[in-house]
C-alpha cells in the first residue's frame, strides 16, 4: 500500500535536502550516538526500552515529552509534537535546562517522569549505590536514588556515548526530520510496532491510566462511551502507516541506515537474534550479561502483574494474550479501522473466532517478504 505524497510535503522534502546539502561532507559525525524509539501506548515499548536502559555504555530516559503533554494539556496532539521535538533534542544534546519550560525549578531528579526506569540514572554519577554494569531494577532504584538533585541528570547524561530516548507522544516521522538532518546529533529511529489486537486488548487493562493521553490524542468528545478505544486505536493505526512510509522513502538519502522498523512479536519469538538486531542497528555491544539478562526476562512465568513494570514473564504468552481472551466482535471491530496499517505491518486478519483460537495459526507474515510503501 502506496500513500501518495502532498504538494506540501514535497516541497518541505525538497527543502531539507537542500538543508542538509549545505552542511559540508568533511563534517564529522558526533561521537555521541542518538537514539530514538519511536512506538505507542502499551505496545512492548518499556521492555524495549530496558533493552537500552540496562547497557552500560546507554543513557535512557523514559518518555521525556510526558512533560510537554502534561503542562500543554488543553492542546491537541499534533500541535504538542515540535514543542516535544525541541524537548528531546535538548536531551539528546544533554541540555537539561528545557526542563524548566515544564517542571518547578527547585526540582530533584525524582521530579522527572519515569526517571527510575533508567539505569543510568541509578549509576554513577546520578546515584551511589549500584555500578554502571549492575542490572537494577525500578524498585530498588525508587528506594534508594531517589533524592539526588537534579543536575545529576545532565552530568549522568554527558558520561556517556549513546543517549536513546523511548517516546509514544510523536505520531508521524516528518516533524523529526530537522533532528535527522541536524548536525549536532547522530540520530536513528526505532520504529517499534506490535499486532493491534494485542495493543487493544492490553489498553483495556488500563484505560483509566491512559485516559488523560487518550483525550489529547483524539480529542474528549471522541474518547467516550463504546466508540471511544475504536477511535485511538484507529488514529494510532493510521500514525504507524505515516512513519512507516515516511521511514521507508527511498528518496530521503538522509534516512539511508537511520530508521529501523521492528515488530514487537519478532522480540519476543527470537529475542536473542532480535536484541542482537538491535544492538547492531545502535551501534552497541551485546555483552555476555546482558544475553543472559535478555533470555531471562523473556522466558518467566506468567503474564505480569503490573501495567507498566518489566519484570519476568512469558513474552511469547504475553504476545498472544488477547486470542484466548479478547471477544471476537471486538476484534473485528478493531481489525476494520487497522486494517491498512495490519496489511502494512505484517499482522494477518482472522475472520472467525476459529481462526483466533486455533494457536497453530501464525498470524505474523515474514517482514522481509512484506512490500515496500512505494510499490504495494
Amino acid at each position: 500500500m502506496w500513500l501518495p505524497v502532498s504538494g506540501t510535503s514535497v516541497v518541505f522534502i525538497c527543502f531539507l535536502a537542500q538543508l542538509r546539502s549545505s552542511y559540508s561532507p568533511q563534517e564529522k559525525k558526533p561521537a555521541q550516538v542518538h537514539i530514538l524509539i519511536l512506538s505507542s501506548w502499551r505496545s512492548g515499548s518499556s521492555f524495549t526500552g530496558q533493552l537500552f536502559s540496562q547497557h552500560p555504555d546507554v543513557f535512557y530516559l523514559m518518555e521525556p515529552a510526558w512533560h510537554v503533554w502534561t503542562s500543554m494539556y488543553r492542546n491537541k496532539a499534533k500541535a504538542l509534537q515540535m514543542a516535544a521535538r525541541d524537548l528531546i533534542r535538548s536531551v539528546f544534546l544533554c541540555d537539561m535546562s528545557v526542563f524548566d519550560a515544564y517542571m518547578s525549578t527547585q526540582r530533584n531528579k525524582s521530579d522527572l517522569f519515569q526517571w527510575e526506569a533508567s539505569r543510568a540514572l541509578c549509576s554513577p554519577p546520578a546515584c551511589d549505590h549500584f555500578q554502571r554494569n549492575h542490572i537494577i531494577s525500578k524498585t530498588a532504584c525508587k528506594t534508594l536514588c531517589g533524592k539526588y538533585p537534579f543536575s545529576k541528570v545532565e552530568e549522568a547524561c554527558k558520561t556517556y556515548s549513546h543517549t536513546v530516548i523511548k517516546e509514544v507522544r510523536f505520531f508521524d516521522l516528518t516533524v523529526l526530520y530537522p533532528l535527522l538532518i541536524d548536525p549536532s546529533l547522530n540520530l536513528k529511529i526505532i520504529h517499534l510496532v506490535r499486532d493491534p489486537r494485542a495493543v487493544f486488548h492490553s489498553r483495556e487493562k488500563t484505560l483509566t491510566a491512559l485516559m488523560y493521553d487518550s483525550n489529547i490524542v483524539v480529542g474528549p468528545q471522541n474518547n467516550q462511551g463504546e466508540r471511544g478505544p475504536y477511535n485511538v486505536m484507529q488514529e494510532i493505526c493510521k500514525s504507524h502507516i505515516r512513519i512507516y512510509t515516511e521511514g521507508s522513502q527511498a528518496l530521503l538519502s538522509f534516512l539511508k541506515g537511520r530508521y529501523m522498523l521492528v515488530r514487537y512479536e519478532d522480540i519476543v519469538s527470537d529475542p536473542l537474534a532480535k536484541a542482537a538486531q538491535i544492538y547492531k542497528f545502535a551501534e552497541l555491544h551485546f555483552t555476555p550479561k546482558l544475553q543472559v539478562w535478555v533470555y531471562n526476562i523473556t522466558h518467566g512465568k506468567g503474564l505480569g502483574t503490573q501495567a507498566f513494570d518489566i519484570g519476568s514473564r512469558d513474552a511469547v504468552n504475553v504476545s498472544q494474550a488477547w486470542r484466548k481472551n479478547l471477544p471476537f466482535q471486538k476484534i473485528a471491530k478493531l481489525q476494520n479501522v487497522c486494517k491498512d496499517a495490519m496489511d502494512l505491518l505484517g499482522y494477518r486478519l482472522v475472520m472467525s473466532e476459529e481462526e483466533q483460537k486455533d494457536m497453530a495459526l501464525n498470524l505474523l507474515f515474514t517482514l522481509s517478504l512484506l512490500p515496500s510503501p512505494r510499490n504495494s
